[in-house]
């Protein structure tokens, strides 16, 4: 937490975990001052499924829109923290957050099953379809978690993915909670314009609740 901020985001480096075989962070740089230029300038090579990101409904559907076509602000604006306590990983299901009152249109679902972004670990926790549905219900828009995917490691169907499409559901995965209590903030987790990708990095942070966006 910096002041009143809290940066949500992994830092992000060629040891940030990513689903196995997919693209690591990696850096080539192109000019540098110790080579003897005037500037340093460097290209990125990553999965844009990479740390704190925002998945596109084309990612999981192909009926579905690319990140650039994506309504900002279902990543702008007022949210709220849940911590879902389990005794071992598995699907969060409506039972889960039962007796919690849904105050915000934009939901992050702390679980602490990640704990480390640079290590990974395939028994984290994910989302039930029928909890994607029930938040629908509840006005959601945008459901965040602190894992890699709204789906267990293993899945093929994808069905809580699935099931952010039927619903017209926003998606924010990696996400680092650890540090953040339950309640409400506003939140800005904004995806880059990537046209065609199906994901995007996001820079995401807490602000206090409803606070002005400056």
């Amino acid at each position: 937490m910096q002041g009143l901020l809290y940066d949500i985001s992994p830092k992000l480096t060629p040891r940030t975990a990513v689903f196995p075989g997919d693209t690591p962070l990696s850096q080539k740089t192109l000019l540098s001052f110790k080579a003897g230029h005037h500037l340093m300038l460097s290209a990125l090579e990553s999965t844009v499924h990479l740390g704190a990101h925002a998945d596109a409904p084309c990612h999981y559907n192909s009926a579905g829109e690319d990140i650039s076509d994506r309504d900002l602000r279902r990543y702008l604006g007022l949210c709220q923290v849940i911590s879902v306590q389990m005794d071992k990983p598995g699907r969060i299901t409506v039972a889960h957050v039962a007796g919690r009152m849904v105050t915000a249109p934009r939901i992050l679902f702390r679980t602490n099953s990640f704990p480390d972004p640079e290590h990974w670990r395939e028994d984290f926790c994910s989302l039930s379809p029928e909890l994607v549905a029930w938040l629908a219900g509840q006005g959601v828009v945008t459901v965040g978690i602190d894992t890699p995917s709204v789906d267990p490691h293993n899945s093929k169907l994808l069905e809580s993915h699935q099931a952010l499409f039927k619903h017209d559901l926003a998606v924010l995965e990696g996400l680092v909670l650890t540090q953040v209590p339950d309640g409400e903030y506003t939140l800005l987790a904004l995806p880059l314009p990537l046209v065609g990708f199906d994901a995007s990095p996001v820079r995401a942070i807490l602000l206090p609740p409803r606070s002005p966006i400056v």
